[in-house]
C-alpha cells in the first residue's frame, strides 16, 4: 500500500513566509515615501490653484484683501485633508499663501510650503527645496 501525501511541507511554507516578509520590508517604506511625496506635490498644486483664486479676486475688487480660498483651504481639495492652506499675509497689493501639514498627521512638523503674489515659491524644513527639486521626503 503506497499512499502519496499531497501538500506543502513546513519548510516550504516557512520559505514562502520569509520571502513575503522580505518583500514587505522593502515595499512598505517605499510606498510610504511615495504617499508623502504625492501629498507634497498635491499641496504645491493646491497653492497654485489658490493663487489663481487670489488673482481672480483682485481682478474683480482691485485688492487681494478679503479673498476667500473656499475649497482651496485644504490639500488635497477633494479628499481627506493632509495640509491646511491659508492666506498668512494679505493686503490690497500682496499676499502670501502657506500650506502647513495638519497636526496630528503623517507630515506634521516637516515644514511648510509658501507662494507669494510676486510668484516667489518657498518652503521650510523638509519642504525647503520642494519647489525647485521636487518633493523628496
Amino acid at each position: 500500500m503506497n499512499s502519496h501525501h499531497r501538500g506543502f511541507t513546513l519548510i516550504e511554507l516557512m520559505m514562502v513566509i520569509a520571502i513575503i516578509g522580505i518583500i514587505a520590508a522593502i515595499a512598505i517604506p517605499n510606498y510610504q515615501t511615495y504617499i508623502n511625496n504625492t501629498a507634497c506635490e498635491n499641496a504645491k498644486s493646491v497653492l497654485t490653484g489658490a493663487a489663481t483664486i487670489m488673482e481672480s479676486h483682485r481682478a474683480q475688487t482691485q485688492s487681494y484683501a478679503g479673498a476667500n480660498l473656499g475649497a482651496y483651504s485644504q490639500a488635497p481639495v477633494d479628499g481627506g485633508a493632509i495640509f491646511n492652506v491659508a492666506i498668512t499675509a494679505s493686503n490690497a497689493s500682496s499676499y502670501t499663501l502657506t500650506a502647513t501639514p495638519l497636526n496630528p498627521g503623517r507630515l506634521a512638523g516637516q515644514g511648510t510650503l509658501t507662494l507669494t503674489s510676486a510668484g516667489i515659491r518657498g518652503g521650510t524644513g523638509n519642504f525647503a527645496t520642494a519647489w525647485d527639486e521636487g518633493c523628496s521626503l
